[in-house]
């Protein structure tokens, strides 16, 4: 009976300091667990074509390089935030680590939903992979934030010195009035007006229903040699449409602009208005490399024919970034090592050569010059210039 009572009680013990221990200390990953990754995009919504090219991407990488590294099986976590409430972003990330005890944040489509987020990531210290959302501050918000994306002075300067350059004097600018569409404005009149270019006026359209219609009938009055446009992704058709039916090419004003205005997966919807147009961007789906042509094929046979965007390869090189780390760090999912795995990494991605400032955990990348072009049948941003090794101007 006495060894009985001693076997008992040490059970007891046994059991309360577990208890105890589990209440005191926080979920740590074990190499064998699972490494989950929260993958929060807008699924519906106005910006769902940006959660879906996301999605897609991260799904793509997964397929064609295991759902294994580093002896972890990867579990992707998709959570729809809809793209227009921050605070139901914050709350997905706040219980996709306490109650699903993911070990990555990934995703975010717009800024302020990166912004909504960012605490959680500091917080938790969970590294948290910011695949879309484009304004220059983001990885001030959180020292566990590392962008595979671009940013919006990164893509907006080129196309500013390019202008300059190529009998563009007087400009005015259009863009949406929020905090990537005023980093926009604010890079290309720096760059422009550095080159000796005028600034005829500058123009904020709201984000949310925008009519451009007054906006590009005023540009035109102004009588610019160009109007450089900012819209998010999936508001290009609405410019091209307005800037066709006021005139503006026939008056000889040139349209020109970041990328996003003539987004892969919307330009062939935009028909004869876009071609011509030349932007500056990081990806183009026309990218003349064998690792983008292997890219847009893979992710057109597995998406019914999708054509890859800007916003994919965000993702896929988000998903590229997270292997390659645990790989690094042995299947070690600490964040804190994650991160610090992931600052200078560099490699050859679909959109070409690119890196992680190791300082500033932002990308560095290559920036094209593209005019759209009918190549096959179908337009295509055809690159014909560009600017190397290109940081964030703005830090």
């Amino acid at each position: 009976m006495q060894h009985s009572g001693r076997t008992n009680r040490r059970t007891f013990l046994a059991q309360t300091t577990a208890g105890v221990a589990a209440l005191s200390f926080p979920y740590i990953a074990r190499a064998a667990d699972p490494l989950k990754i929260a993958l929060i995009i807008p699924k519906t919504g106005p910006f769902a074509s940006t959660g879906k090219q996301l999605e897609a991407a991260c799904r793509l990488y997964m397929a064609k390089n295991g759902d294994t590294v580093a002896g972890r099986k990867v579990e992707l976590l998709v959570k729809d935030d809809t793209g227009t409430q921050p605070e139901l972003t914050k709350r997905m990330a706040q219980e996709s680590v306490t109650r699903d005890k993911v070990q990555i944040l990934a995703g975010f489509g717009l800024t302020p939903l990166a912004f909504a987020a960012a605490p959680i990531a500091t917080e938790a210290k969970t590294p948290m992979i910011v695949m879309a959302a484009a304004t220059s501050v983001i990885p001030q918000r959180s020292p566990f934030i590392v962008r595979s994306g671009f940013s919006l002075p990164q893509v907006t300067t080129p196309i500013a010195e390019w202008a300059s350059k190529n009998g563009i004097k007087k400009v005015v600018t259009l863009v949406s009035d929020y905090g990537p569409g005023l980093d926009a404005e604010k890079a290309f009149v720096k760059a422009f007006t550095a080159h000796g270019g005028t600034i005829v006026e500058s123009s904020r359209a709201p984000l949310a229903n925008p009519d451009f219609a007054p906006f590009i009938q005023k540009a035109k009055d102004g009588k610019p040699d160009a109007l450089f446009v900012f819209v998010p992704s999936g508001a290009g058709t609405a410019v091209m449409k307005q800037f066709a039916e006021r005139g503006l090419k026939d008056a000889g004003i040139r349209l020109i602009g970041t990328g996003d205005v003539t987004d892969d997966d919307i330009l062939e919807s935009m028909g004869q208005a876009a071609l011509g147009v030349v932007t500056s961007f990081h990806y183009s789906a026309a990218h003349d490399s064998p690792e983008n042509k292997a890219y847009v094929s893979a992710m057109s046979a597995a998406n019914g024919g999708m054509r890859a965007n800007f916003h994919s390869v965000g993702g896929y090189d988000g998903m590229h970034l997270i292997y390659e780390a645990i790989k690094k760090t042995g299947g070690n999912s600490d964040g804190e090592k994650l991160v610090e795995a992931m600052k200078g990494m560099a490699w050859t991605s679909p959109r070409g050569p690119m890196s992680i400032d190791p300082g500033t955990r932002d990308v560095i990348q290559t920036v094209y010059i593209r005019r759209d072009e009918m190549k096959d049948g179908k337009p295509w941003n055809i690159e014909f210039d560009k600017f190397e090794k290109v940081k964030d101007p703005s830090v």
